[in-house]
């Protein structure tokens, strides 16, 4: 549903929105300006339509924890990302990403169960190996080395292609297709060639797993369809989720982060004097919290009236969960633009919030504690092979990151 403007009202701005060029870690201007002030406001998106976009910390944890907000993407008024995930939408099978509660409570006790604490805890030492070899095949050349390819990508992939039990062999098509499924530009064509293509295969993978199983989530899953609980394509749409999440946050939080480290070399030592896990698990939230590499927003559609901050938000309308901007709301932190490896943020809505936070949180800080817990220890000379204005920054994905990061040591 789009706002009807009063005449002569000024229209609102475009979402999303570009980054202040010399400010590549800070959200837009535009909307961390009025965040204390105006936490709710309205921003057009690619299809004309004008939802708000919601920028407090206080009030997106209200709102997602609200039963009267939807993540239902085929609901009318859902703010999709793009044309390519709209055209999609109508065509995907239910799962915890495009359902409410009840149905969404279902599909969500399927997938936590690979991704406990303690099940998490015990892929450490499998995290610490693989970033290891990653490191050992990056110095064994000579430098300058992209450390996005070296190890920001392949590390999570790896990881999380060992828990659902996808074949080594296939990482790079798995990689292929994640970065196309949040591709801000991707055409609707290219989109739903590129589900087709990863839903064929992981149903292909699920089949394969009822006969054979083993250790892992697709086996799990598979047990489900072969009992009857799930479909082929219910559970294919589950793994597709897990991949696709596992792998993009993750990598862009590696590059970005090197990075920010880089650029605050006072910062950079906590992580790599410290042998305190404490220490680094702190280090990785505040790194959480000051880089929000989710900043094309978390979409939903309000099912009823809210009233808000002051505004309402009509049933139909839809939201837009800016998590970067809550990050750094003056009223939850002190000297929020500031990266302070010292204090806590726990707080963060990094993650998200409610019962459609990330299901995968726990993986994804074992994998940022071990990163950043070794790699400055490993090549304490690490620095930039390049300026900071010569390095291209992921605006056009729906995760923000750089696509290359020259390092030399």
């Amino acid at each position: 549903m789009s706002e009807t403007l009063a005449p002569g009202a000024e229209a609102p701005p475009y979402f999303p929105m570009e980054r202040a060029e010399g400010c590549p870690f800070d959200p837009p201007g535009e909307l961390r300006a009025t965040v204390a002030e105006r936490p709710l406001s309205r921003v057009r998106i690619w299809d004309g339509s004008s939802p708000w976009i919601v920028t407090g910390h206080a009030e997106q944890r209200a709102l997602l924890s609200d039963a009267r907000v939807s993540v239902d993407d085929r609901l009318p008024g859902f703010p999709h990302w793009n044309e390519g995930i709209a055209t999609m939408a109508p065509h995907r099978p239910d799962s915890v990403f495009n359902r409410d509660a009840p149905v969404h409570t279902r599909y969500r006790r399927m997938m936590t169960a690979p991704f406990t604490f303690k099940r998490v805890q015990a892929m450490r030492p499998v995290a610490q190996r693989i970033t290891d070899e990653l490191l050992d095949a990056m110095t064994a050349g000579p430098p300058p080395a992209d450390l996005v390819a070296a190890l920001a990508l392949p590390l999570p992939t790896l990881i999380i292609s060992e828990i659902l039990g996808v074949p080594y062999e296939d990482h790079e098509f798995v990689q292929h297709h994640a970065t196309v499924a949040v591709d801000r530009y991707a055409t609707a064509e290219q989109a739903m060639q590129s589900f087709a293509a990863q839903v064929q295969y992981l149903v292909g993978l699920v089949e394969q797993r009822a006969g054979e199983p083993k250790d892992d989530v697709i086996s799990d899953l598979a047990k489900r369809v072969t009992e009857g609980e799930i479909t082929a394509l219910e559970a294919a749409q589950m793994g597709l989720g897990l991949l696709v999440a596992g792998h993009e946050t993750s990598a862009n939080m590696i590059g970005l982060g090197t990075l920010a480290l880089l650029e605050n070399p006072e910062q950079l030592a906590v992580v790599r004097d410290s042998d305190d896990p404490a220490v680094i698990a702190d280090a990785v939230e505040e790194l959480l919290r000051y880089l929000g590499i989710i900043h094309n927003g978390q979409r939903r559609v309000a099912k009823d009236d809210i009233e808000i901050a002051g505004e309402v938000i009509r049933a139909g309308e839809g939201i837009i969960i800016e998590l970067s901007t809550a990050n750094r709301d003056p009223r939850t932190y002190t000297d929020p633009d500031v990266l302070d490896l010292g204090r806590s943020s726990r707080d963060h809505n990094a993650f998200g919030f409610g019962i459609h936070q990330c299901v995968g949180q726990q993986l994804a800080r074992v994998e940022l504690q071990v990163v950043f817990g070794t790699i400055f220890k490993r090549i304490p000379t690490l620095q930039l092979a390049t300026t900071v204005d010569k390095i291209e920054f992921k605006h056009d994905r729906l995760a923000y990151g750089v696509y290359e990061l020259p390092v030399k040591w």
